[in-house]
């Protein structure tokens, strides 16, 4: 998929756009994916080691990776749901910068 914008905010070409937008979508779904396999590891160690604080610590380190990964994920979807919204406002006069940001977190081609 190539992405097409006119002039793309001017220091951004296409490549670019399309490369942020690509590890955008990576790290939105290599990030639980990436959870899910760290846990099973961690809790496994301490199973395997059958010593309570080995699976406490494990346990713990799952909720850290948890936490971090919601935060992660969250984020970007925050911030496309910014981009989202200030782009369905700004359809009459949109401007330059919600255009390339729209299309650099969200991969569309809004251009009229």
């Amino acid at each position: 998929m190539i992405l097409e914008v006119n002039d793309l905010c001017g220091a951004i070409d296409n490549n670019l756009a399309e490369l942020i937008h690509t590890v955008i979508i990576l790290m939105k779904y290599s990030i639980p994916l990436l959870l899910i396999i760290f846990g099973m590891i961690d809790f496994a160690k301490g199973v395997i080691a059958k010593k309570e604080d080995e699976i406490k610590a494990g346990q713990n380190m799952f909720f850290k990776r948890l936490i971090a990964a919601i935060l992660v994920f969250f984020v970007v979807t925050f911030v496309q749901l910014i981009i989202n919204f200030a782009d369905e406002k700004g359809d009459s006069g949109e401007s330059d910068a919600w255009r390339c940001a729209n299309v650099i977190m969200n991969g569309k081609n809004k251009v009229k």
